[in-house]
């Protein structure tokens, strides 16, 4: 492993941020942690529970599963309110497609099995794959991440499914932003080397921030040039990509990969 003395590194991550934050200090680097997104779960939320007992009472043929801790978060819940086995038994007698390899952990950590997952990791080929595998008169349990996703599920209802959104957490921004403000700063001013990104929210986040502060065309600027942007996966790297910021990215979207790609570009 190579020597991350000396390099600053900004993280916006909340999710495993202190796995992170210990990979990336154990090389030596100095971490700036300014978590842009937090993640709120919502095991008590009613809107959740309604629609996961009308997934156990009237059943479903496709579920749709978009992220690993989402998963886990819904079964959660449900184990709460006692229909925990109800629920795998009814997914056990669905078509279970997964955006990804963590999502297919989780599923497959529940005992259950998936038909298909995503190679690219993102809700654009999953839902692809659901509308071109034919959903007409099917009905679709969609488990969301951290926000509704219009543009997948009314697809699905323009095709003929009857679809059940299910969302367990959602995301909201932090109530102390000082850190990401500091962040900002420190890229601006020189002081941070690389900005590292696990989610494309947090990443979103960030940028809207450097604008409301009036600070985005400089920062966008920086990026890329004075500091190296590290993305887990193109996902994550869309509100970059867009905007024309280079980024590098490990071959795997794993955090373990993301922290040797910092060592191989940064290292010394």
């Amino acid at each position: 492993m190579g020597d991350l003395g000396g390099i600053a590194i900004g993280i916006t991550a909340q999710r495993r941020a202190d796995e992170f934050i210990d990979a990336l200090e154990r090389r030596g680097a100095t971490v700036w942690h300014a978590p842009t997104i937090n993640i709120v779960p919502l095991a008590d939320d009613q809107r959740l529970r309604a629609a996961t007992e009308e997934v156990v009472a009237t059943g479903v043929d496709i579920a749709a599963v978009t992220t690993g801790a989402g998963f886990r978060g819904w079964l959660a819940a449900a184990e709460g309110w006692g229909i925990a086995d109800r629920l795998r038994a009814t997914l056990s007698g669905a078509r279970l497609y997964v955006r990804g390899p963590k999502a297919k952990g989780a599923v497959r950590g529940c005992g259950l099995t998936e038909e298909w997952s995503a190679p690219e990791e993102s809700s654009r080929q999953l839902f692809a794959h659901l509308l071109a595998a034919g959903v007409r008169g099917k009905r679709v349990a969609v488990q969301l991440h951290g926000q509704p996703l219009p543009e997948h599920t009314e697809a699905l209802r323009e095709a003929g499914a009857s679809v059940i959104e299910l969302q367990p957490y959602r995301w909201q921004w932090p109530t102390d932003l000082d850190p990401a403000h500091r962040l900002v700063d420190g890229v601006l001013d020189g002081e941070v080397d690389a900005l590292a990104f696990t989610s494309a929210p947090a990443t979103a986040n960030l940028l809207t921030l450097a604008r409301e502060r009036g600070r985005y065309e400089r920062f966008v600027a920086a990026l890329g040039k004075d500091v190296l942007c590290a993305c887990v996966g193109p996902v994550t790297a869309a509100p970059l990509a867009e905007i024309g910021v280079p980024v590098v990215q490990p071959e795997r979207q794993r955090l373990g990969a993301l922290v040797k790609l910092l060592v191989a570009e940064l290292g010394r």
